[in-house]
C-alpha cells in the first residue's frame, strides 16, 4: 500500500501543475491577443460641424472604441495630450486631417490611433519617446526586472529579518537604495529613461516599497501563504494585467481597471507619467501605490515576529533532543 504513495502524489502534482498551466496560459495569453481600443480617450480639434462629423464616423465605424472629446484647436488638443487627458487628437486643418499622438503614452497606442485616423492623415507625435529608446520596449523590459527583485526582497526580509522594527528599516533602506540604483541604471547607464533622476528615482522607490513591503507584510499576517498569495496576486496577475507596454484602456474590462489596482501597472503608468508628462495622469497611480506601500508596513508592524516563528517550528525539535 506505501509503495503506491509515490506515485499516486506525483501523479497529483503533474495534475496541479497542468490545471495552473491551463490557468496562467489564458491570463497572459488573452488580454495580448485581444488589445483593441475600449472606450479610449482621445480628442477631436476642429470647426464644430467638421469635429461634429468625425466624432459620428469613429463611433459607427469603431463602435465603443473612442471616449470623444472635442477641443477648439491643435493647440488645446496637444495641451490635452500632454497632461494626458487624452491619448491622441484628430486635428481638422488643412486639406487633410493630422493626428497627434504621444508614443511616449504607448507605441501600440499611437499605431492604433493612426490606423484608424487612415493613411491619408499626417501623423505628429507631440510627445515623443527617449531617442534612447525609440520603439518604448526598454521601457518594460527595464520594468519588469524591478518587480522581480523587489518581491525577491520583500520575502528575503520576512525570512532572514526576525524584529518588527528591523524589518521596517530594512523595507526603507531597501526602497531607497532601490530606487537610486534604477534611476541610475535606467537613465545614466541604459538612457531608456528621460525625466528628473530624483523624480523617477522617488517612483522607483515608492514602488519598489509598495511590492517588497506588501509581500513582508502578508508573510508576517499569514506567513507561508500570505508570500505566496502575495507572489500570484501581485506579480503573476499583475504582470498580466498591469499594460506595461501598451495602455488598460486596450485590455478587456474590467481587466485593464484591475491591472492599474495592482502594484505593476500603478508603477508602469505613474513612472510613465512622472519620465515624460511631468507626473501628469500619475495621482491615481501614486495613490495605488502608496496604499500598498503603508499597507505593507502596518501588516509588518502588527504582524508576527520571524523569532516566534522560528521558535514555533524548532520547539519540536528540541523536545525530541530532550
Amino acid at each position: 500500500m506505501r509503495s503506491h504513495r509515490p506515485l499516486t502524489a506525483g501523479v497529483l502534482v503533474a495534475l496541479v501543475v497542468v490545471a495552473l498551466q491551463a490557468l496562467l496560459v489564458p491570463l497572459f495569453a488573452g488580454p495580448a491577443s485581444g488589445l483593441a481600443p475600449r472606450d479610449l480617450p482621445i480628442a477631436v480639434a476642429g470647426p464644430p460641424p467638421a469635429a461634429a462629423a468625425v466624432t459620428q464616423k469613429l463611433a459607427t465605424e469603431h463602435p465603443g472604441a473612442f471616449e470623444v472629446s472635442t477641443v477648439p484647436d491643435a493647440a488645446a488638443a496637444d495641451a490635452a495630450i500632454r497632461d494626458r487627458s487624452v491619448y491622441g487628437a484628430i486635428v481638422l486643418a488643412g486639406p487633410a486631417p493630422e493626428v497627434h499622438v504621444a508614443s511616449a503614452a504607448g507605441p501600440v497606442v499611437s499605431g492604433l490611433l493612426g490606423q484608424a485616423a487612415g493613411p491619408q492623415a499626417k501623423v505628429v507625435d507631440v510627445v515623443p519617446l527617449h531617442s534612447g529608446d525609440p520603439r518604448g520596449t526598454g521601457f518594460g523590459a527595464g520594468f519588469l526586472p524591478l518587480a522581480i527583485t523587489s518581491l525577491l526582497a520583500g520575502v528575503l526580509i520576512f525570512f532572514v529579518v526576525g524584529r518588527r522594527g528591523a524589518r521596517l528599516t530594512a523595507l526603507l533602506a531597501y526602497a531607497v537604495a532601490a530606487g537610486l540604483a534604477g534611476a541610475a541604471v535606467l537613465q545614466g547607464w541604459l538612457d531608456v529613461l528621460p525625466g528628473d533622476y530624483l523624480a523617477v528615482a522617488g517612483v522607483l522607490g515608492l514602488f519598489g516599497l509598495a511590492v517588497a513591503g506588501a509581500m513582508t507584510g502578508l508573510g508576517a499576517l499569514l506567513d507561508r501563504p500570505g508570500l505566496g498569495l502575495g507572489a500570484v496576486t501581485m506579480f503573476l496577475v499583475g504582470n498580466a494585467l498591469g499594460a506595461v507596454a501598451a495602455a488598460p484602456e486596450l485590455l478587456p474590462q474590467p481587466w485593464g481597471a484591475v491591472g492599474q489596482a495592482l502594484p505593476i501597472g500603478a508603477g508602469a503608468t505613474l513612472l510613465r507619467s512622472v519620465a515624460y508628462f511631468d507626473g501628469h495622469g500619475g495621482a491615481g497611480a501614486a495613490i495605488v501605490l502608496s496604499a500598498y506601500a503603508i499597507m505593507g508596513l502596518l501588516l509588518t508592524l502588527i504582524g508576527r515576529r520571524g523569532t516566534t516563528v522560528i521558535k514555533k517550528e524548532a520547539a519540536p525539535e528540541l523536545a525530541l533532543a530532550r
